[in-house]
């Protein structure tokens, strides 16, 4: 290895090394991303609440990560159950939307929690949201139930909130169990709004129980003080086997290559680091190690045939066909000599039959290709139809030397 290769090298290992070291020392940023999945401890994770659902459940927490449409589908209907969503935006498709009804119907209970709520379920229950954007991130609202023996429970929540509400409700069927209090920019009225109700399905007892501020469920506000207050909503719920839906989340996790999955993961990433660093070290050791590269040296031309090529061509050009066939003859004869050991001072009947013979060709093609070559040594001017035809005679006696 030269000495370049070898200062490029080193450079490379010192940026690795480098750039693993600002990696670990430099501060991580705080994701406020939307997530609500139960793996993420991030602000807006769910993780918290997700590891102290046991409170609420008969049995073991049964989760959720496909379509309800395809999960309810093969769910063991035989107990009732409580079903969970919460995210942003909770958003159900024709087919979701009759697999819900139809799973309350049949006694079920549906917990949904998210400022925005869509889907045909939605609408059949007479029932519609609205996000106060004037107030996003900013105004401070007051979240309270409306039974007051539950008054203790109320929370105020000053920050890290979207503020929305119930604007209809079908009053026949649907309880308003909460209230969202915020201050009118224009005026400084209070306006107090349902963010949480019930809604009763059928005979059997099922029901839907709808809320309009999931952040109340996120990390933040559960280490926060707001612990009491998403217990009692979550309270509202019948003491049953609960599922939860990992699957309608803003932080469903998504790996769209290897190389992602290998750097979201602390100690795959090392791994990983370790592994690029031991490879540039192997590299450069085992390159001392290594033979230099053995330069390629062309083998020497063969300038006597280049040579005779010229010189045949020469003679061609000029037409000195009878020195040509001399030339043939005798390197045909020198041929005889060297190969087959015959002496060519009397091309007779007998040296036609050796080298028949020993050549392993007919006695006919022998002939006939001595006699020509007497022929033609018996003659002081020669054609070019006398050379190829030479030519084709010997090719074609050589194809069967032994």
């Amino acid at each position: 290895m030269d000495k370049r290769s070898k200062v490029a090298l080193y450079i490379i290992g010192a940026v690795i090394v480098f750039m693993m070291i600002a990696e670990v020392t430099k501060p991580k940023a705080l994701n406020w991303r939307d997530s609500y999945s139960a793996a993420d401890k991030i602000p807006l994770g769910c993780y918290v609440l997700f590891n102290e659902l046991d409170t609420f459940s008969n049995g073991d927490i049964l989760v959720s990560n496909q379509s309800i449409y395809q999960y309810l589908k093969d769910i063991d209907s035989s107990e009732t159950k409580s079903l969970i969503f919460i995210n942003d935006v909770v958003r159900f498709d024709g087919e979701e939307s009759e697999a819900l009804m139809d799973f309350v119907e049949k006694g079920n209970s549906v917990f949904i929690s998210g400022t925005h709520i869509y889907g045909n379920v939605i609408d059949s229950l007479n029932i519609s949201t609205e996000r106060q954007y004037s107030y996003l991130f900013k105004k401070q609202s007051d979240n309270k139930f409306t039974s007051p023996s539950l008054k203790e429970n109320n929370r105020i929540f000053k920050d890290v909130i979207e503020n929305s509400h119930f604007t209809s409700i079908d009053t026949l069927k649907t309880t308003i169990l909460g209230t969202s209090t915020t201050i009118n920019n224009e005026d400084d009225t209070e306006q107090i709004n349902p963010n949480l109700v019930r809604v009763d399905i059928g005979e059997n007892g099922g029901q839907f129980i709808l809320h309009t501020n999931p952040f109340a469920f996120t990390n933040y506000h559960l280490l926060n003080d707001k612990e009491d207050y998403a217990a009692t909503v979550l309270s509202y719920l019948p003491k049953q086997q609960i599922i939860w839906d990992n699957n309608y989340k803003s932080g469903r996790k998504v790996i769209t290559s290897p190389l992602r999955y290998i750097l979201q993961n602390t100690a795959l990433r090392w791994a990983f680091y370790i592994s690029m660093f031991g490879l540039v070290l192997f590299v450069i050791f085992r390159g001392k190690r290594v033979q230099r590269i053995i330069p390629v040296i062309n083998k020497l031309e063969n300038a006597t045939v280049d040579f005779t090529k010229t010189i045949g061509e020469l003679y061609y050009q000029h037409g000195d066909f009878t020195n040509i066939i001399e030339k043939k003859i005798q390197y045909f004869l020198e041929f005889v000599r060297s190969n087959y050991y015959l002496d060519t001072q009397n091309l007779n009947q007998s040296f036609i039959e050796k080298l028949a013979i020993k050549s392993g060709n007919s006695k006919e093609d022998s002939k006939a290709l001595v006699d020509y070559l007497v022929f033609l040594k018996s003659k002081k001017q020669h054609s070019e139809q006398e050379l190829i035809e030479l030519n084709k005679k010997i090719e074609h006696f050589t194809k069967h030397k032994l």
